[in-house]
């Protein structure tokens, strides 16, 4: 049952009227980020602060501010903010504890993971300790800093600032405020190349096109005064990342940049994730292994996966490659005693087979790698050679220090992946009677002789891994018959608030779902019995604007000369007469260059029947379906590119937009059993759904960009009671697509909509059908008469 606001009717009487106002208006979305722990601790905090007696404004700021902090890294970060905030309310006033709330967001946001966040408010309290009239500039000036500087390099700016006006007040709250020309200087000097925050999503969408799988990001937990061992690394299946890359020289060479260093970390991470695993009792393979064997181990894992990346992705080698050293030259006697150079040779040259290098241990490493190169996927082969080369190590007298000696290249992770158990003892709670849930590596048979567990779930206690994909005998793979269907990432988009005359960023939460199939006759049958409309409006869009070559007479600038007209003006010449300077010809080529989303309201009303339909059970959905389908079966014959969307809400957190069809997606079965397969539900939220319609057409490189929306009433969702809220959010969104070219036009089928519809798209961009059954036939008339 879910937590119901009234549910802290004691906490509600503490809070006051104007703290219920804005807890009321937060309720849904901290319903949502917060578990009933979290939310308790929520409304204790928010009544905890109201009795420390330091104002309204305080309890309204942790109100706004928690949710979202809890958004972004979770919620026990609200905790430690609460928390810390209890720690410094005695030694600072109540102006710097609501910069501290309200700047908590952005801060979160930045961090990107809750062990920085934790060090970002340790960095708070200690500069509230030394230098207290700080804190207040820094806060204001919180998203700027954040911006430019790492958790590490923000705490050696706040510190150098401490340190060096530590007794001059004025000037420390120039410094923290950004006012001076050594604040300036010293951020600059702190700031780093490339900040995980600012490539993550590219991060993971660039992984997601490389493996078909979302891999988790996080940047990683800790600061350091020089950043040489600051290494990715695996945990808790968990990709952590440096928080900041810095451009990367090798030789005197080209620097790679901070992006470039990224992707090549993220892609040899993600590969240890593909064709790695933990699993040091293996067989007849040594239960344990001494630190020199596990670092050369190590090092041939490394290569073995990149080696098998390679194989599917040639690019990858190239990037890897620029960033390992070239000592080809280096004799062995000339760096015996680096080791850290001789491991950076190893690498190098198990990566690259044209690398020359003379050393023993170099050429031990080239040549058992090579040689097996027939047994790439198999995992024990590192173990293998890597104990070889250990024994070949000591006979040559060389003595590795795994503290000090490490391959210098910067994107490799430290392959504590190969040795540590990613399920966390801790992080797993189990209830009376629950077992621990395993991961279980099974051969090719034993998972084909028990695939077949009806009663396996989620929670099941074994989880069966097989190396290698497994296809059926048609060729289809197991992930692609039994695998859940991808979900893409939220969006957020703002929402303007007419009564504040301001937008509330991030405000509305969009998700793109998966489109219901159903039976594709239903489609076919609808054109079949409407064909002759077709085949009329497919002949009307070619006849008004045919493409292909076009030449336009009478131009006094053209491309050749028009003999007919030349003659005519000679003629006029010779009888005295004004000659007529339009003698050329222009040649251009005319194509129909446009865009169009045909987006389809999907709410609950479009299940009420048509009244003026000619059958019975006839649906507005129905009508909808038809005239959509019609559409697409004469643009689809055009060629005229097209997209068919479709849009329901259940509140401002899930606004659900369907993707039926897409422009670079052909017109077929599928699309069809999409089109038939639409459901009538839930509300209309329709700012929201003409963003994201209107952000998709961004993308296209038309001279021509429209939305067509086809709905059955006003903009409507159940969290909204203000009935302009909504009208005036559309008016909004429709008037920021015209500033982006993008021409939004609505078909509504709502008979009273002449009193709002004008208002939100304009007199010319709306059209109100007062026979809903005549739908199918007009839409299409309708899209060549706004596509002329």
């Amino acid at each position: 049952m879910a937590i119901q606001l009234s549910d802290y009717q004691d906490v509600l009487d503490e809070l006051g009227e104007t703290a219920n106002e804005v807890l009321e208006a937060n309720w849904h979305e901290a319903a949502r980020v917060f578990s009933p722990r979290g939310l308790d601790t929520y409304l204790r905090g928010a009544s905890g602060l109201k009795s420390l007696g330091r104002g309204t404004d305080l309890v309204v700021s942790f109100i706004e501010s928690a949710p979202q902090v809890a958004r972004e890294i979770g919620e026990d970060a609200v905790a430690e903010l609460l928390s810390s905030a209890i720690k410094m309310y005695s030694r600072t006033s109540a102006e710097v504890l609501v910069l501290l709330f309200s700047t908590a967001p952005s801060a979160a946001a930045r961090m990107g993971e809750i062990g920085l966040f934790k060090g970002y408010l340790m960095l708070l309290n200690n500069m509230l300790a030394q230098a207290p009239r700080s804190l207040r500039p820094m806060l204001g000036k919180l998203e700027v800093l954040l911006g430019y500087l790492t958790l590490g390099g923000l705490r050696r700016w706040a510190m150098w600032g401490v340190s060096a006006y530590k007794n001059d007040f004025e000037a420390q709250v120039a410094y923290f405020g950004l006012d001076s020309d050594e604040a300036m200087a010293i951020m600059k000097k702190e700031q780093r190349g490339t900040l995980f925050v600012d490539v993550q999503r590219r991060l993971i969408m660039y992984l997601r096109a490389l493996w078909g799988q979302d891999f988790f990001l996080r940047p990683t937990s800790g600061d350091f005064e020089t950043r040489e061992g600051y290494r990715p690394y695996i945990e808790h299946y968990f990709i952590h990342l440096p928080d900041a890359f810095d451009d990367f020289g090798l030789d005197g060479g080209d620097k790679v940049g901070g992006l470039e260093i990224y992707r090549a970390a993220a892609a040899h991470v993600a590969a240890h994730f593909v064709h790695s695993r933990c699993e040091p009792q293996v067989d007849d393979i040594p239960s344990t292994f001494n630190p020199v064997q596990k670092m050369l181990i190590g090092l041939v894992e490394d290569a073995r996966i990149e080696a098998l990346a390679v194989q599917k992705f040639p690019g990858l080698k190239q990037l890897w490659l620029s960033l390992l050293p070239v000592n080809s030259q280096t004799t062995p006697q000339t760096d015996s005693d680096d080791r850290s150079v001789l491991l950076d040779r190893i690498v190098r040259a198990l990566l690259d087979e044209n690398y020359n290098d003379s050393h023993p241990l170099v050429l031990a490493a080239r040549e058992l790698f090579y040689s097996a190169e027939d047994r790439l996927e198999d995992d024990r082969l590192a173990h293998e050679i890597g104990v070889v080369l250990a024994d070949k190590a000591i006979s040559l007298g060389i003595n590795f220090n795994v503290n000090k000696d490490k391959p210098s290249n910067p994107y490799r992770d430290d392959n504590r992946y190969l040795w540590e158990d990613q399920e966390s003892e801790i992080d797993q709670i189990l209830l009376p009677g629950q077992v621990k849930q395993v991961r279980k590596y099974v051969s090719v048979m034993e998972m084909l002789n028990n695939l077949d567990v009806q009663e396996a779930t989620d929670d099941a206690q074994e989880i069966w891994v097989l190396a290698t994909e497994f296809f059926h005998d048609d060729g289809t793979s197991l992930n692609e018959r039994e695998g859940k269907p991808p979900v893409s990432s939220p969006v957020n988009y703002p929402e303007w608030d007419y009564q504040t005359q301001l937008e509330r960023p991030n405000w509305v939460t969009l998700l793109e779902k998966r489109p219901k199939m159903g039976d594709p006759v239903e489609v076919d049958n609808a054109v079949e019995d409407n064909k002759h409309i077709i085949q009329r409006i497919k002949h009307m869009i070619e006849a008004v604007q045919p493409q292909g070559v076009v030449r336009e007479r009478k131009m006094e600038d053209g491309d050749t000369i028009d003999i007919n007209a030349a003659v005519n003006a000679m003629v006029d010449i010779r009888m005295g007469i004004q000659p007529d300077p339009r003698i050329n010809i222009r040649t251009h080529l005319q194509i129909r260059d446009l865009s169009v989303v045909l987006l389809i309201d999907l709410s609950e009303s479009t299940n009420d029947e048509v009244r003026d339909a000619d059958e019975e059970g006839v649906t507005v959905l129905d009508l909808a379906r038809d005239a959509a389908a019609l559409l697409a079966e004469a643009l689809d014959k055009v060629g005229d590119p097209f997209a068919i969307h479709g849009f329901d809400s259940n509140g401002r957190h899930d606004v659900e937009y369907y993707r039926i069809k897409d422009f670079d997606s052909p017109y077929n079965d599928t699309v069809k059993g999409r089109l038939a397969g639409m459901t009538g539900q839930l509300s209309t939220r329709m700012g929201a759904a003409l963003r994201h319609a209107g952000s998709l057409l961004n993308e296209r490189a038309s001279e021509k960009k429209m939305v067509l929306l086809l709905t059955d009433g006003e903009p409507a969702d159940n969290d909204v009671r203000d009935p302009q809220y909504l009208r005036y959010d559309t008016k909004k969104a429709v008037e920021d697509l015209a500033r982006n070219g993008v021409r939004t036009f609505c078909l509504s089928l709502d008979p009273y909509a002449d009193d709002y519809v004008s208002n939100i798209f304009g007199q010319k961009n709306y059209l109100v059908l007062d026979h809903v059954s005549r739908l199918p036939e007009k839409l299409p008339s309708l899209y060549l008469g706004l596509t002329k």
